[in-house]
């Protein structure tokens, strides 16, 4: 049953890196601030709301990326708990 263990212990650690990374690029773009001089129009309109769905299914992923982790990690607790 080492093997159960390494795989969980490996999936753990993908996961963990890959909502980092996934994290890491949702905060990586901004959304161009606007002056309130400043007439928006529907093309800006337009980008703000894509860079905002963009963070969002990134942050989305990164989250259940996380979530994967942390079930590897309680069923890795498990298998020592019960001694597999």
């Amino acid at each position: 049953m080492k093997w159960l263990i390494f795989v969980l212990d490996l999936g753990a650690a993908l996961a963990a890196l890959l909502a980092s990374v996934l994290w890491f690029r949702a905060s990586r773009r901004r959304v161009r601030r606007v002056s309130y001089r400043e007439e928006i129009d529907a093309a800006d309109l337009n980008r703000i709301v894509v860079a905002i769905n963009r963070a969002q299914i990134l942050n989305a992923r990164a989250a259940l990326a996380a979530a994967v982790s942390a079930l590897c990690v309680a069923l890795r607790f498990t298998c020592d708990l019960l001694r597999l």
